[in-house]
């Protein structure tokens, strides 16, 4: 593609980028890990519409830099390829002048690309990438750059930001605060965290185009699947049974087709940040890679979606929304999240760092019935016992006292106080 033709796209997108309001745009946890002076390419990944472009422009711009910016999420740019990148070039130095700061989101839409911010990132070039698609840190990615780049995943908004962009107060503790909480996050359980779902109409619309994109475009178009029907209904399968164990044999036989197919469209799944597992803690790696329980990226996915049979389902989705709410807080800090289950007991969450579990928690919705509140400060106590651990954690929507059970202490937390504060 010539010069002049990429000339008028990125001129085009510039101006869409001067119409942005980054004063209306909601602050990110995420924003900390991002950082103006390092050599290494930032790298922001995560599921479709999460708010990806959002985050870095807002964070380049509030620190007053200068910069370039390309989206190769273009459909004038769908015939772009790697010998095309000396004209990008041209074009952008044309537009901007002289910069030191690059911005190119979605750039994983062309083959080579690797390369091409290699050779930014040698003139000195500080590069900025958003991408949908976690083959963004592929072997291929770590060897064309040498390590030289720094990841950001980024999930849809969590509770915290919902409720900064519903304009709930999360701090105060009186009684109308903590009770407007309360009613935000249920609406958050059943609404998900995408960020232009808080003003859309049409919400099931909305998710259901998203989710075509990402079957089609992240997934089968990138992987040549196949099967496109087989993964779009495993796809569906899996968001309505999330929260449960993955057992490829079951599904291949749902689906009538090979173990292996199930495993491989599975894999593309949460590769396209669709779904994510957790694996079951054990001391043994095998025994870890084996077992895996499957959540959404977002719970819009569960209600929102054409044809889906989940109802409410308040339980799994407040498990859900604390399982992402965890990978959002400890991922970053290199500490992993497990659930564990045995003839004993079964766990929700296990945080561990280093082999050692520092936390133990589990999640449901509703507490009152004694039979429930046994069942899981016992599950708690018996993993105490067995891992050394005393760091116990019970989330639910509205209980709010801490007991005492065989001489360990569990807090009792409700969720919408949880999420909005630190969860240890």
């Amino acid at each position: 593609m010539n010069s002049k033709r990429l000339l008028t796209i990125f001129s085009d997108q510039k101006e869409e980028l001067q119409n942005n309001d980054i004063t209306k745009w909601c602050a990110r946890l995420e924003e900390k890990q991002l950082s103006l002076t390092s050599n290494l390419a930032q790298i922001v990944i995560g599921v479709r519409r999460s708010g990806k472009s959002t985050l870095c422009e807002k964070f380049i711009r509030q620190n007053g830099v200068e910069f370039a910016y390309a989206n190769f999420d273009d459909d004038r740019l769908v015939n772009l390829n790697s010998d095309d990148f000396d004209n990008v070039l041209d074009a952008l130095y044309q537009i901007y002048g002289d910069f030191k700061y690059l911005f190119l989101d979605e750039v994983q839409n062309i083959e080579g690309w690797q390369l091409f911010v290699n050779r930014m990132l040698r003139q000195k070039v500080h590069i900025f990438i958003t991408g949908s698609n976690s083959k963004l840190l592929s072997s291929e990615l770590t060897t064309h750059l040498t390590g030289r780049h720094n990841k950001v995943e980024l999930f849809p908004f969590s509770f915290s930001e919902y409720g900064m962009m519903k304009n709930v107060e999360l701090k105060s503790l009186s009684t109308k605060s903590r009770a407007l909480r309360k009613k935000a996050l249920h609406e958050y359980l059943l609404d998900g965290g995408f960020p232009e779902l808080i003003n859309e109409g049409n919400k099931g619309g909305y998710i259901e185009t998203l989710l075509n994109s990402i079957i089609k475009n992240d997934i089968a178009k990138r992987f040549r699947v196949k099967y496109e029907e087989v993964l779009r209904g495993l796809a569906e399968n899996l968001s309505d049974n999330f929260c449960q164990e993955f057992v490829a044999s079951e599904l291949a036989k749902t689906f009538d087709i090979s173990d292996h197919t199930i495993e491989n469209y599975y894999s593309y799944l949460k590769e396209a940040f669709l779904l994510q597992g957790v694996h079951k803690f054990s001391y043994k790696s095998k025994e870890r890679v084996r077992s895996e329980k499957v959540y959404v990226v977002d719970v819009a996915f569960v209600s929102e979606r054409e044809g889906t049979f989940s109802t409410e389902n308040l339980g799994w989705r407040l498990e859900n929304v604390v399982y992402i709410e965890l990978l959002r807080r400890f991922r970053p800090q290199y500490t992993d999240i497990f659930y564990y289950r045995d003839k004993q007991c079964e766990v929700d969450f296990l945080v561990a760092k280093g082999g050692k579990v520092e936390q133990l928690i589990q999640v449901a919705y509703d507490v009152s019935s004694e039979k429930t509140l046994k069942r899981e400060i016992n599950g708690l106590v018996t993993a105490a016992e067995m891992f050394k651990c005393e760091n116990l954690l019970l989330i639910n929507f509205d209980a709010e006292q801490e007991v005492e059970r065989k001489g360990h202490k569990i807090r009792i937390v409700p969720a919408a106080e949880c999420l909005t504060q630190n969860v240890e």
